[in-house]
């Protein structure tokens, strides 16, 4: 499948330097980033000095090519700056996740061995106390506006094999894991986006997921970056200010998670929604976890605007499966292959035929190198052919689209028959009221285990577990649905949005509602 309007072999092979120096040159007053809460507007130029200038003021703090640099703040200017100059001065940019606690990112900073970690005034007092408390030696620098404007310093050259990030998994089995990425599969992440999507230097993108997040990074950071295009970019995702955004400043697209797309959807359906300034608006991009088909199609008829369902891993630099914008939208499919090879595979990594599930494998150039200093989990996920394992499960159509059905970790095995939580999920959603649904396992000793699940529902909202068990008898029959159901505030989500359903079964396992076994 092909894509119009960018050229992945454009910039192939490049540096973020390189590219960030050829929109200098040929782009210099167009439009790179806006920053609407701290008023600051990039041009490609401004881009170029900003990046000369972080990456000349590390080199004074010591940093020399090849270390970890740190950052540790909110998105917005700032950020970007810090991110893309520590990679232009040939560092490697190393992300802090805020809301990960202070064990995570004391892990973080110590695996890492980061030689500097640039904060924000938010993020300050949080970080001082991780390096107090753990004894670090690095270095604490705080964003400042003279970095971005004095170059100062010497700036190193660097190579697209070179490392330029590590980003650390959510680590919901176990320590975080280092996963590093050259600035080679850097580009190609972000280039596998803006070739399915499309993207042209016409194209504004707004920004609302976290920059210490591979979706945020890779897909709007850098897809942008890559096409030439330009980004929106807001401190936070707001329910309230997300479309005042997008006709503010007339973006073409956005990028958000399942969990927002319900959000938004709930709040139209109380608030009511106009589109009129909305004409400029090309498309919605999900990713990060499965979208209902019931959200998707409720979202597009509210909002008069196609969602595209993508799927993507920190591992791959984000991106490796879309629906195309031209041709077939199969709902409840993340779409095929674009940049990549993407196959669905038997145990022994050989191909299963169209229609059966087997774990979904990855192959291209923007896979990861590996995880750092940790041998021994590289070799388990990268085959010697170069096959990633995502441990996904799904099967492929005729049309070479991919169709999620679950993970290896946290299939519910009842009975000895095989449940894949998504299917339970979705029926749950298929009632107006729920706004968040996951399901999950719990230990039963009439089964070996039972179906739980967990929803938060529309405020106000009358509906009982017996309405919902009912509605799932409905959808999937009787033995595949929930025998029980918590009513939550909320679910508790890693970093990208992801629901968290092993995390949901662990609050949820004290409650004394719970039951203690299945029924029959």
């Amino acid at each position: 499948m092909t894509g119009k309007g960018f050229d992945p072999e454009s910039v192939a092979g490049m540096t973020v330097k390189e590219i960030v120096d050829k929109w200098a040159e040929t782009l210099p007053e167009n439009i790179f980033l806006i920053d609407p809460d701290a008023n600051i507007t990039l041009t490609y130029k401004d881009l170029q000095k900003s990046c000369q200038g972080v990456a000349g003021f590390l080199s004074t703090l010591g940093a020399e090519p090849g270390d970890a640099i740190a950052y540790a703040m909110a998105n917005g200017a700032n950020a970007a700056c810090v991110i893309l100059g520590s990679m232009y001065g040939g560092y490697i940019s190393t992300a802090v996740n805020l809301v990960a606690g202070k064990t995570t990112i004391a892990h973080v900073l110590g695996h890492s061995e980061a030689a500097v970690v640039v904060v924000d005034s938010g993020s300050d007092a949080l970080i001082s106390d991780v390096l107090q408390e753990c004894g670090f030696s690095t270095k604490k620098a705080m964003a400042t506006p003279e970095w971005f404007i004095s170059q100062i310093g010497e700036i190193h050259e660097s190579r697209c094999e070179q490392d330029a990030l590590l980003m650390y998994t959510s680590g919901t089995t176990g320590s975080p894991k280092g996963v590093v990425h050259s600035h080679s599969s850097l580009i190609a992440g972000g280039a596998n986006a803006a070739f399915a999507h499309q993207l042209e230097k016409t194209d504004r993108a707004l920004c609302v997921l976290p920059l210490f997040h591979i979706n945020g990074l890779c897909v709007t950071l850098l897809g942008v970056l890559v096409s030439g295009g330009s980004l929106v970019i807001p401190n936070r995702f707001s329910i309230t200010s997300f479309w005042q955004l997008i006709r503010d400043y007339q973006c073409s697209w956005f990028s958000v998670v399942p969990t927002q797309i319900s959000y938004l959807l709930n709040q139209a359906q109380s608030s009511g929604h106009k589109l009129s300034g909305l004409e400029n608006l090309r498309f919605g991009r999900s990713a990060s976890a499965p979208l209902s088909p019931e959200v998707q199609q409720a979202f597009e008829t509210k909002f008069q605007v196609p969602i595209i369902e993508t799927m993507g891993l920190t591992e791959t630099a984000a991106q490796i499966l879309s629906n195309p914008m031209e041709g077939p939208h199969k709902i409840g499919s993340p779409g095929i292959a674009f940049g990549n090879e993407v196959m669905i595979a038997f145990d022994d990594q050989t191909e299963c035929p169209n229609g059966v599930e087997g774990e979904v494998l990855v192959r291209g150039p923007n896979v990861m190198r590996g995880y750092r200093d940790n041998i021994d989990a590289t070799r388990v996920a990268l085959s010697e052919e170069g096959w990633l394992r995502t441990g996904d499960l799904g099967k492929m159509d005729e049309d070479g689209y991919v169709f999620i059905t679950g993970r290896l970790k946290e299939l519910i095995i009842k009975g000895g028959e095989n449940i894949a939580p998504r299917e339970v999920d979705e029926a749950l959603y298929c009632h107006a009221d729920v706004i968040e649904a996951a399901a999950f396992a719990r230990n039963s000793e009439q089964y070996g285990q039972c179906v739980e699940a967990g929803v938060m529902v529309r405020e106000g909202s009358s509906v009982t577990m017996e309405e919902l068990i009912q509605l799932c008898h409905e959808r999937i029959g009787p033995f595949k649905s929930p025998d029980f159901i918590h009513f939550l505030p909320e679910l508790p989500k890693g970093p990208s949005g992801k629901i968290q359903r092993m995390k949901l079964a662990q609050m949820t396992q004290n409650e004394q509602d719970t039951v203690e076994s299945c029924s029959s």
